[in-house]
């Protein structure tokens, strides 16, 4: 698993339950299914472009604080 990835999917996570929502409820709002919302934020998916700006949409964030993490 790349650790880029992870960490993109550990900033979905923590923007969704910054926002209080279930991962159902992001999929709803980013037109995703659950359970490729739980893939992502383990870190198992690589997110194409169009579903990154779903999902900054959904979570009412900018896309580039999506991207905003350090790995070393």
């Amino acid at each position: 698993m790349d650790a880029r990835v992870k960490a993109f999917g550990m900033r979905v996570r923590y923007f969704r339950k910054l926002l209080g929502i279930s991962q159902d409820d992001l999929a709803e709002k980013a037109g995703m299914h659950r359970t490729y919302i739980g893939a992502i934020e383990r870190g198992e998916r690589n997110v194409s472009l169009l579903n990154i700006l779903r999902l900054a949409d959904a979570l009412e964030i900018k896309v580039k604080e999506l991207f905003n993490v350090d790995i070393d």
